[in-house]
């Protein structure tokens, strides 16, 4: 506040000292403490004002604004004002003798002091600030833009022309501030080369302005977001500029960054844990709405139980003085940290219930979503909400809108669908991309489900809308000339329509589009195959050969995304070890800048692919490391907490079994012992007819042992004994693997062990695995790295692994207990290697 107050002041003198010399009213407006000083000396001056002295009381009006918090302005009172008025018309008859900086100042302070865009004189401002456009320093220029901005004139033909002499006068421009206010104001426009010059004249400039301006920082990650590019070097310099200045950054500009962060997928573990520890020092000092709902949004979803407990309980106090968009920003929030406070639930829904008319059609659906995902119980508000986003789909010609509506209404229960919504949708299905026909898709399954009349009839609406999506999709991808764009929209786009009418065509399109596969959209590319689990060879041999020859281009942190498809569908490209070796190399001298999660993932599916790089794998089993992963971990969703875990467990594991030189202790007993408690023992159908059958050709339901658990706590689907002679031996009770304290493998328990170490001279222990659909690859029957590397583990315990693959198992061929019985034995008593 003193900061705050001590420029305004400084902004003060400037004025005074530009009015020196000059003349006795710029030296009284110079003076001025308040908006009523300043429309007292216009009342009394009214035909002495010259453009100077106009161009002067609006920008101290808006200074004076500017220094109170945002609660206590009185912006209201100084627009309506007889005296502002009277500065208005002047203004307007002075226009053209104002010099370039005055005029841009003048439109500049008149928007802040919210004149409508619409008005006379901001239409007159802009005229004559466009006529003289070309003249403009670009300080200047940069001011002029925002003020188009406020205007919402973002993709106007006077932004392009803006954007036009950014581009050719870049060069010139010294100062962060001008250039990232700039790069805000042209985003919408910037074309990638131009784009990627801002990018690049950013890097420079932040090396070398002061470090403690962290608004041009933010306003640099802002255009990263905009432009939808993920640049990693800048992220990770802007980032570096936060973390000096964390004792300076509010509730709000915590809340700014980490939602910049999130839409950029980029997480900073240093950052997450610095806002975390900041925001809670800054709860009790967060009592208004506004300042409040910063922080409930940004320490929110990282916070600790108890810290959630203390937020949800002054969003009860608070709920009341909330405005629209707060209670909107609140409820995003609850639905984000998986709230279960039903009192608060019930009071927003309240809120909310009483002020629908408030909200337009796109936050009618962000509310409703958050609501049914909180389990909010009130039918009432429900049906109001149901009736709001039908009403809005009625009117709504906007792609996006129509596809958010739809989505929202198909997750509220409705036995039968308004043939209003489903006209609309058909209507805007030919302009929707690939990421919003998804969404139809999903929507349009639900409706399927609820509705009984879609069992009665094959030419209902529901059949002929997946129709007419499947030729939008197919069209869509095959007039497709773009991969770049391609992959942004299929960046979301997951499920089962898409995987059984999409996916094919889609692989095919990218194969025709294989000569734009760039170091630039390997990762995302890379992303796609594995989230898909669809093994297209030339694909990945193109990734593979493309990092090969650009791997000092690739950012470090993306070779995990760029390594992933390899290990989990298990796959060798070309030069398959020059191209693993090279990914190492390039992040290793990295290990310390990962975030701790994220090294996890990369070593996990490196291990998956049989390779442990011994600096990797030290780096993570290392106290220090393990303390920063669990201090990250706490500020982590759940789920993806858990999965990590599990990950780290995994790893582990596969560290103990296949580098027992690295000497890294198990350390996951515990862990693994609440999963099994958790965990579902029940067996399949397909589970329990192979062990029924295992029994008959073994010579009884004990020579086949159910689900046991072997060392590091891998659950055998069923183990069974054989001696040299292919002979099954009865299961010992009593006699599961253990692990001594040296870290052997050893049979047994303790007390049986002295009589039997080792199973009988020739004898080996059989492991009976099912393959499911996931532990293939999507389009065909090659076995995924996960499963290839619990058969390698299972090997090194000591197991001959029999694995049974689904489409195997469930073929025409095996459609007869006979035929069941003569594949297991085969699969059991055949000589192996």
């Amino acid at each position: 506040m003193f900061r705050l107050r001590s420029l305004c002041q400084a902004s003060r003198r400037l004025l005074h000292s530009r009015a020196a010399g000059s003349d006795q009213l710029l030296d009284q407006l110079g003076t001025c403490t308040s908006e009523d000083q300043v429309f007292d000396i216009v009342g009394k001056n009214k035909a002495k004002l010259s453009e100077k002295h106009v161009g002067c009381a609006m920008s101290l009006l808006w200074q004076f604004q500017k220094e109170k918090p945002e609660m206590l302005r009185t912006v209201e009172f100084v627009r309506t004002h007889p005296q502002f008025l009277t500065l208005r018309v002047l203004a307007e008859n002075k226009i053209q003798l104002l010099d370039d900086d005055t005029l841009v100042d003048l439109l500049y302070s008149v928007l802040r002091l919210h004149v409508e865009p619409y008005d006379s004189l901001v239409q007159e401002l802009v005229t004559e600030a466009w006529i003289r456009i070309e003249k403009f320093s670009m300080s200047t220029l940069s001011k002029f833009a925002v003020c188009i901005n406020d205007q919402h004139m973002q993709h106007s033909t006077l932004m392009g022309k803006i954007t036009d002499i950014v581009s050719q006068k870049l060069d010139s421009v010294q100062d962060a501030r001008v250039l990232s206010t700039l790069m805000i104001s042209v985003s919408p426009l910037a074309s990638p080369r131009l784009r990627d010059r801002l990018i690049e004249k950013a890097e420079s400039l932040l090396d070398t302005m002061d470090q403690s301006r962290f608004n041009n920082t933010r306003r640099v990650v802002q255009f990263l977001r905009n432009v939808k590019y993920s640049y990693r070097p800048l992220l990770e310099k802007c980032n570096r500029v936060f973390l000096l200045n964390l004792k300076d950054l509010d509730a709000e500009n915590f809340s700014i960054i980490l939602g910049l962060y999130q839409s950029l997928q980029f997480n900073n573990c240093d950052f997450r844990l610095a806002a975390k520890q900041r925001l809670t020092e800054l709860i009790d000092t967060c009592t208004d709405p506004v300042s409040f709902t910063k922080l409930f949004a940004a320490l929110g979803p990282m916070a600790a139980q108890e810290t959630r407990e203390r937020l949800e309980s002054a969003a009860l106090l608070l709920a009341e003085e909330l405005n629209c968009q707060q209670a909107l920003a609140v409820v995003e929030t609850m639905e984000e940290m998986e709230c279960r406070n039903p009192q608060l639930i019930n009071k927003v829904a309240a809120f909310f219930y009483k002020n629908l008319n408030a909200y337009k059609p796109v936050e009618i659906a962000r509310l409703t979503q958050a609501l049914i995902l909180l389990h909010c119980q009130n039918p009432e508000l429900f049906t109001k909400l149901r009736s709001l986003l039908v009403r809005y789909l009625q009117v709504s010609v906007v792609p996006y809108e129509v596809t958010m509506l739809t989505r929202v209404l198909s997750m509220l229960p409705s036995p039968r669908v308004d043939e209003v919504v489903t006209s609309r949708v058909d209507a805007v299905l030919p302009q929707c991309n690939l990421s919003d026909l998804n969404a139809f898709a999903v929507a349009i399954a639900k409706w399927v489900r609820n509705d009984p009349s879609y069992r009665h009839t094959t030419s209902s609406v529901y059949v002929k809308l997946l129709q007419k999506l499947n030729r939008c999709g197919l069209d869509r991808l095959q007039k497709a000339d773009s991969l770049d764009l391609l992959l942004e929209e299929l960046k979301y786009t997951s499920g089962e329509w898409f995987e059984e009418m999409l996916l094919e065509e889609t692989i095919v399109t990218f194969q025709r589009l294989i000569d734009q596969v760039t170091w630039t959209n390997v990762p995302e590319l890379a992303l796609f195959l594995t989230r898909t689990n669809h093994l297209c060879t030339p694909l990945l041999d193109k990734i593979a050969s493309v990092t090969l020859g650009h791997i000092d281009k690739i950012h470090y942190s993306a070779t995990y995304a760029t390594l992933l498809p390899f290990a989990v569908l298990d796959y060798d490209p070309p030069q398959g070890d020059e191209f693993f070796e090279t990914c190492i190399q390039r992040f290793k001298p990295h290990l310390s800048s990962f975030d701790p999660h994220l090294l996890v993932l990369l070593a996990y599916s490196l291990a998956v692919a049989d390779c442990f790089p011994e600096e990797l794998i030290r780096t993570i089993f290392n106290v220090d490391f393990l303390s920063k992963l669990d201090a990250q971990l706490e500020t982590l969703p759940d789920a993806l907490n858990m999965r990590i875990r599990l990950r780290l467990m995994e790893l582990n594991r596969a560290v103990c079994l296949e580098c027992p030189e690295f000497q890294v202790p198990w350390f996951h007993d515990r862990f693994c012992q609440q999963l099994q408690r958790k965990g579902n023992g029940n067996a399949s159908a397909v589970q329990q007819q192979i062990h029924k059958m295992l029994g008959e050709i073994l010579g009884g339901i004990n020579y086949a042992k159910v689900s046991l658990l072997t060392p590091y706590f891998y659950a055998v689907d069923f183990e069974c004994v054989l001696d040299k002679n292919k002979t099954p031996l009865p299961y010992v009770e009593q006699s599961p693997l253990l692990i001594s304290e040296g870290r052997n493998v050893q049979w047994g328990t303790d007390t049986q062990l002295k009589e039997r170490r080792e199973l009988p001279p020739g004898a080996e222990r059989v492991a009976v695995e099912f393959l499911d659909s996931k532990s293939f690859c999507k389009n065909s029957h090659h076995i995924k790295g996960e499963a290839m590397m619990r058969k390698r583990h299972l090997e090194i315990l000591g197991y001959h692994v029999v694995q049974i693959p689904h489409f195997e198992w469930n073929s025409m061929e095996l459609s007869t207990q006979d035929a069941w019985k003569e594949y297991l034995r085969k699969k059991l008593f055949t000589d192996h290697s």
